[in-house]
């Protein structure tokens, strides 16, 4: 979604001959011309839906923990959430559903996100030094996935057909399901709360405290260095598209790769570097100097804002 959304809409979907049967377009356009006082043309409309997607794609985690949390469990929210957006990919590939489509994917990914995500660290004893690295391999995973899509529905999308791209992604989608299935019997116990109308709720101690505040005070630089990592997917994929020379050797081979395989080169990075740090947080665990992960957070809040890095 990332590679193909703002691409689909600014250079098909929008245009003339094709808004036309996008259900729920006036209203929205008319919600967002409200908002910025005049009237959108289709590249400014397309980056604000953008905006708004990925911007929900990270609140809704906090509807997908409580659900899992207080009613069905992370497994069978996790699974609601890959099938949810299975569903939205699909949908993407006929130009009416596209809100419709984008709603089940921001709520799909809110299920499916945070899940995942604690029960990796639910698979470890509280202190357990392996977490970390399990965090670090499942990161590897994730981004060896954001390397790969790009080239494969992103190829897709802008050389057979946008709809094609989408639905590739769906049958990704379809593949992470399997595969979540098939590992059922390994993941670890549900978390659910237990409820007791006689418990009552023990107040944080001073420890826990600080690790509150640690994380409200990370969130702060983070929010803003994820607000501006998204915009590879908006602004750099636009200015990539209009101003980049994307032929392979200029003047020999003058084929131009897809401008959504520029999605992959952050990704790349990642997981060609994460076994170096990996290996780094070993060698330190070896000699007891190994620092704990609020400590590991800040190294990188630090680097994500330093300009020199």
């Amino acid at each position: 979604m990332r590679a193909l959304l703002v691409l689909y809409l600014t250079k098909y979907l929008l245009l003339t001959g094709h808004v036309e049967h996008v259900l729920f377009y006036p209203q929205v356009k008319a919600f967002y011309e409200m908002l910025v006082g005049h009237a959108l043309a289709p590249q400014p409309l397309s980056s604000l839906i953008y905006g708004t997607y990925t911007g929900f794609i990270y609140a809704t985690p906090w509807l997908g923990g409580w659900v899992a949390d207080s009613f069905l469990g992370q497994r069978k929210t996790a699974m609601i959430g890959i099938i949810a957006m299975a569903f939205g990919h699909f949908m993407m590939a006929s130009e009416a559903l596209l809100f419709p489509a984008l709603t089940l994917l921001i709520f799909g990914g809110g299920f499916f996100k945070t899940n995942t995500s604690a029960q990796v660290g639910m698979l470890y004893r509280q202190g357990d030094a392996r977490r970390d690295n399990a965090y670090s391999i499942y990161y590897v995973g994730t981004n060896l996935g954001a390397f790969v899509a790009p080239l494969v529905a992103g190829t897709l999308g802008e050389t057979v057909g946008w709809h094609y791209g989408f639905g590739a992604a769906g049958v990704g989608m379809l593949v992470a399901l399997a595969t979540y299935i098939w590992g059922w019997k390994t993941l670890p116990a549900e978390g659910l709360k237990q409820r007791t109308e006689k418990a009552p709720r023990q107040p944080l101690n001073r420890e826990e405290w600080k690790s509150v505040w640690a994380l409200v005070i990370l969130v702060i630089p983070l929010t803003l260095w994820w607000a501006c990592y998204e915009q590879q997917g908006n602004i750099i994929a636009l200015f990539a598209d209009a101003n980049t020379d994307r032929r392979l050797i200029p003047g020999l081979i003058d084929w131009q790769f897809p401008v959504t395989w520029f999605q992959s080169f952050n990704p790349f990075i990642i997981f060609a570097f994460t076994p170096i740090v990996i290996a780094l947080w070993t060698r330190q665990a070896k000699t007891l100097k190994e620092p704990n992960s609020m400590y590991k957070i800040a190294i990188g809040c630090v680097l994500l804002h330093c300009p020199m890095c």
